[in-house]
Formats: C-alpha cells, structure tokens, sequence
C-alpha cells in the first residue's frame, strides 16, 4: 500500500519447491521463505529494496550456514515444531493504516497449526505473534517460545570489512542495569564472538525494559526490537565469526522465558502469544528511536481510550506526609497555585493516621480508613473538583496484604512457587475469582470515590510470577503467560469501561513499562528514584524506549530534593509527562520566589512544549553518561519548535559545552531563549546547526532550558 509518506505491503510468492513472503514498510524489508517444510529468516534490507531485486541472483541468507535458521521457535511436549510443518493458506488484510498477513502451517509431527501474523504499518518496524492451535482433543505442553528468531544478517569480511577487526564491528545497546532505580541505565557494549543472551524479569530482576538495539558499526545499520511482554523476556544473539574464515552470520532470538511448561493449550484451543516489534534503519541510534516511538504511537499504544495526548500535570501525596484532610486541601491549594491539573492520593489512604508507611500490609482493603476520612474519601475529590482540579487515587489491585480478608480465607489466589512456598502477596489472576475480584474492585473503586486519575501500582516479586499450579488441566504448568495475559484483560476491559479516566501505570518506579502491559494505559512512572544524577539519567534512558508524552517524571519528592538544583529537579521534568509534589509543608509559609519559578515551569510546559509532546522527535545528544553532561532534546516534527535539557552529571573538565540542535530546519530562522537569564536572540537554522550554542556549566549538577521557536 502507498500513501503520501510511506509504502507499506506485504507479498506472497508461491513456488513448487518454496514460498517467499516479503515484508515491507516505509525503507525496512524483511523476507521469510517457506521451505523443506519450515519457515526461514532470509534476511533485512533496510534501503527499502526486496532481497531478490535481482531477480536471477537473489540477496537472501544463506540459511545453510545456520543450525537454527526458522523464523520462530515453537517446542510442544518436548518436541520442536519449527519443521516438519505443511503450508495451509496465507491471507492478508489491509487498511489505510495497516497491512496484516497470516501465514498458517500444519505441523506433522505434532497435532498443531501454527499462524505466523505479521503487520506492517508504514514505519521501519514490524509486529509479530504466532497463534498455536491445539487440534487434539489432548493437553499439548508449550516448553519453548521465540516469538522471532533466524538470520540477520551474513557478511562477506574479504569484501566488505578487509580493514575492520571482528570484535568492532556490532555492539549491542541495552539497559545494562536490571535493579530497581536504574531504569534506563542505557549503554553500548561490544558484541562478543559467541552466544549473547540480556534476560528481564526471568532470571533477572523487573527494572529493565526488554528493549535492544545492534549496530553494525561499519555499514551504519541499525537493528532494533522490543518484545511487549510483563513476563520472562530474552533477547539472544548468535555472532559466529572466525579470524580464519571470512564469512560471518549473525543471528537473533526474541523469547519468552519462564518455567516448563509455560503454557498447558487445552484441546482445541488457540493460545496467542505475545508481541515482539522488530525494526531496522540506516542512521543513529535516535533515528531507529523515532522510528520506533512513530511505531510505537500508531500501531501499539494506540487505543483510543488511552490517549497519552492529553498529559495533564500530575500532583501527588502519600506516606510521605500525614494525609490528613487538612493537609490534602492544603496541598490542593498549593498544587494549584503552582499549575498542577490532577490531584492524586498515594499509597496509604488505607492505613489508619500514622500507620501510613504501612500500606503494603493493608493493600486489597480498598476502602478509604474512616478514621482518616471520617466524611470519606469523596470529601477530597470534590475539593478538587470545586477548584478546578482532577482527582485521582492509587490503587495496588495486584497484591494482598496481610490486614485484608482475602489474604487468610483465599490461600490459593497468591499461589506457590517451584518449591511449594506460598507468596507474600502476588495476586495470581489464573485464578477466575481471584481475577474478577480485581476487576470489580477496581471499578467500584473509579465509580465510589469519582476518580478522574487511576493510579495502579504493582509491588510484588518479580520471581512471584513464575509460579506453578494445576490451572485446571491436570498439569502443573508456570502461571506467568495466562496470568499477564489475564491482567492485561482486565486493563484493557477497564479503559474500554471507563474511557474519560486516566490510567496511570506504576510498578514500584519502573517495573512494567513493557508495551504489552501499556497500551491499556495513558502514561507510566518509569521510575522511583528521583534523585539527582541518576534522575535525569533514567530520563534520558526511558524516553528510548517510550515515547516522551508516556513517561511520567517527578519534580519535587521522594528525596530528589536532597541532591541538586530546584531548576535541575524541574527541568528534568519539562520534557516528558510532567509530575509535582510539595514545595513547602503546611507548617511554613510558601518561598513566593521559588512558586513562581515553578509556575513558569509550568507555564511552558503547558503553551510551548506540551502542545506538540504527543508527536515529538526526541534526541539523546549523550545516551551514555560517560562524559559527565547528559543533554536531551525534544522538537516538532514540523521542525519549528524544540526544547534542550542540559544537566551537568559532575564536575566537568571544560566551563563550556556546545550543542547543534538536532530538532530545526537549516532553512528556517529561530528565536532561541536561555531560560536560566532569559536572553534571547534569533539565529538561522543554518548558524544554529553549524556553530551551535555554546552554554556555560557552572558546575555540577548546573542546568539550562533551551526553548527555540521559528520566526514566520
């Protein structure tokens, strides 16, 4: 399909001996080929060209030269499926935004059918999912499951690399830390000779978003992939390379991980699995990113009902404070005075007055504590409402705590682990009742306290959600894939229900950012740990892998204040979803000064950065933190707008740092303001890229906001 900005389709080539299916979209082209009974990675273009352009001598992989060369990874009751399968039909379905293609294969060595779906949307990324169907009328075992596998590439070193050492040419991007507080802690490493796996949740801890890039650092492609998983993810890669042999292949694996079985399929049903999204460009690391969030915005979290355009200023209390009523009108007051939108209650509206650090305990209660709200929670939200102000309140619907009913009379909805030891308070939505408890406490919870705003929060074990039980098969089997898929469900039913409230995602900071659990979502907290440095660096980190309109961050709160600048704590907002917390407890009086400076924070947030936030380009001027500066860059794609975070990590060498803004048109004139003396001048498109700015750094932890706006 064409439209004015892209190509988009996806052809089917049915021989005697084989099949050949190429994808393309926008400059991306994959092809798979259908033969001796599998199907087979053949290769990437990523110049937009077919692999058989030349029709006589066609550019696909050699997939003799790979041990694994199928495009999936299939293993029922301990048998691989990924050959020995028979073509059935391959059908396509197209609208003005998408083209869909199933490809269905009959296996012959067990009793399955496997459909291989795949769309394409007009970016450089694709979607892909595999449905397996039980076709007996026995319990059929799902032990292995790459959801995308095969060939990336082959390279001829004697022709192409003569100059370049093995070990130079890929690294592999990633974020290299898994624990909690360094979400987005994103590196480059070198791509090793042999088998590298980066595992997330399963294996690893929760923190790390199941997102890669691989670079070729010598033909300036890009590879790129997230699997939309809450589960167990892995990404493997294969570099098969010799100093004695010229050729070398390179393969990949984007798996789902848990215990075996990891799904028990029932006589004749079809279990779908998850989404793995798979992209390739010619560029930098940021134009496979704005590739992958054009992807991301049109084709995943796309819907409607959870639009993240709207990006309302979020303003919050919790534990951290008394929670009283008194209190919560105050800060109302306050939030107000400076530019907030939504009021949201945090963690401990259960807990009776000064036990609020214990809300774990009381989690699954979901009742306001009378004790706290003697006239109800509802006394808040229509304080909020009477002032102009959303409502919103945080919920942990996932997790028990011991003080609610539910934890001591339904022992069986938290499950037991490997070794036969019941969880702390992982909800397992496997159960029916325990799963439609959740759910209908959640919306008597919108609909009774008049939310605007749900907060949901998850706090458990990321090794909680492997656990193994007989799910109604009579086969022990890990709860991890029916159990997310059941939680997203009920989201997804939720949001449909209630689509004028906004749904946002917390799993203590960054523990289920994944794109699978997020489309039912408005927007996330990418993060617990706001304190500076490391603050701005998981900014700088998680808008790689979302889009910046999805990614909440903090001002104020949580401790960020006891590191760094007010201005660094607000600007490392500005160019994302914009979050506040308190300036001034209610016992002192309010530094006006320091209001204000928040209020015009607020201001432009609001007038010149969130207008276009929704569909920016986003730019990682530094996307490591070796050089003590991170500078991130937001911009229209209209290239007429672009806001520049600049944040001293530490003490830096040089008092001066030069930016060329990424974000403009050399062909426009721009008015550019510093926001930290509010000077202003105006520049050629042309000036500003080839001269850049140069900023002075004060010091560590110094900042400054760039804002540049065309002059029409």
């Amino acid at each position: 399909m064409n439209n004015q900005n892209s190509i988009f389709d996806i052809t089917f080539r049915k021989n005697d001996a084989s099949s050949v299916i190429c994808y393309r979209s926008k400059s991306l082209v994959y092809e798979e080929e259908f033969t001796g009974g599998a199907l087979i990675s053949a290769g990437y273009n990523g110049a937009g060209y077919p692999l058989n352009v030349l029709s006589s001598f066609p550019t696909r992989t050699n997939t003799r030269d790979y041990t694994e060369p199928f495009a999936f990874n299939v293993e029922i009751d301990g048998q691989s499926v990924d050959f020995g399968l028979e073509f059935v039909d391959f059908k396509t379905e197209e609208s003005e935004s998408f083209v869909k293609s199933v490809l269905t294969l009959k296996s012959t060595i067990k009793p399955v059918i496997i459909r291989v779906n795949t769309i394409v949307d007009g970016s450089q990324m694709f979607t892909r999912y595999l449905e397996i169907e039980n076709l007996s009328d026995n319990y059929l075992n799902l032990s292995r499951l790459s959801l995308i596998s095969g060939a990336l590439e082959d390279v001829d070193l004697g022709r192409y690399y003569s100059n370049k050492k093995l070990d130079e040419i890929y690294s592999i991007g990633y974020f290299d830390n898994d624990t909690w507080g360094h979400e987005g802690h994103f590196k480059w490493k070198p791509l090793l000779r042999e088998t590298t796996s980066i595992d997330t949740r399963f294996n690893r801890d929760r923190f790390r978003h199941p997102l890669i890039f691989i670079k070729n650092n010598v033909s300036g492609k890009i590879f790129f992939s997230q699997i939309g998983w809450s589960g167990g993810c892995r990404f493997t890669l294969d570099y098969n390379a010799r100093e004695t042999r010229e050729d070398t292949y390179l393969s990949f694996k984007a798996r789902v991980t848990s215990h075996n079985p990891m799904y028990v399929i029932a006589p004749k049903e079809t279990f779908i699995s998850p989404k793995v999204h798979m992209g390739l460009v010619f560029g930098d690391l940021d134009d496979a990113i704005n590739e992958m969030h054009d992807h991301t915005r049109k084709s995943v979290l796309n819907l409607p009902e959870a639009d993240g355009k709207e990006a309302l200023i979020g303003c919050g209390m919790g534990a951290e404070h008394d929670m009283s009523v008194e209190t919560s009108k105050a800060f109302i007051n306050q939030f107000k005075a400076m530019g907030g939108e939504v009021f949201i209650v945090d963690a401990g509206w259960e807990c009776p007055p000064n036990e609020e650090t214990e809300w774990g305990s009381y989690n699954g209660l979901n009742i306001p504590n009378p004790e706290r709200y003697p006239d109800g929670i509802t006394e808040i939200a229509d304080y909020c409402h009477e002032n102009g102000m959303k409502f919103g309140l945080w919920v942990d619907i996932e997790s028990l705590g011991k003080f609610c009913k539910e934890y001591a009379e339904m022992p069986l909805w938290r499950g037991c682990d490997p070794l036969g030891r019941k969880t702390d308070k992982f909800l397992d939505f496997t159960v029916p009742e325990a799963a439609k408890w959740a759910e209908d406490e959640l919306a008597r919870i919108i609909e009774s306290y008049k939310l605007d705003l749900l907060r949901v929060d998850y706090n458990t074990d990321f090794k909680d959600y492997f656990n193994i039980r007989d799910t109604g098969t009579g086969i022990r089997e890990c709860v991890s894939l029916r159990h997310f898929s059941n939680v997203y469900k009920m989201y997804e039913n939720l949001k449909k229900r209630f689509p004028d409230v906004i749904f946002e995602n917390c799993a203590g900071g960054g523990g289920r950012t994944d794109l699978g659990h997020m489309k039912a979502f408005n927007h996330t907290w990418v993060s617990d740990n706001q304190v500076a440095p490391k603050s701005v660096i998981i900014t700088n980190g998680m808008t790689m892998a979302l889009p910046p309109e999805r990614v909440d961050r903090l001002f104020a709160g949580m401790g960020c204040h006891t590191v760094g600048s007010f201005e660094w704590h607000l600007r490392n907002t500005m160019l994302s979803h914009m979050s506040l917390n308190i300036i001034s407890p209610t016992a002192v009086e309010v530094n006006e000064k320091k209001l204000a400076f928040v209020k015009h924070c607020t201001d432009i947030y609001k007038s010149f950065i969130r207008p276009f936030l929704y569909k920016s380009k986003v730019y990682h001027h530094t996307p490591e933190e070796d050089n003590g500066v991170c500078i991130l860059e937001i911009a229209s794609p209209e290239k007429d707008k672009s806001a520049m975070g600049i944040f001293a990590l530490s003490d830096i060498e040089s008092d001066y740092t030069v930016i060329a803004p990424k974000g403009i048109d050399s062909g426009k004139k721009y008015r550019v303001t510093l926001d930290n003396s509010g000077e202003a001048f105006e520049a050629s498109g042309y000036e500003l890229k080839s001269n850049g700015l140069k900023l002075q750094i004060k010091g560590a932890m110094y900042s400054e906001l760039v804002l540049i706006e065309e002059i029409k």
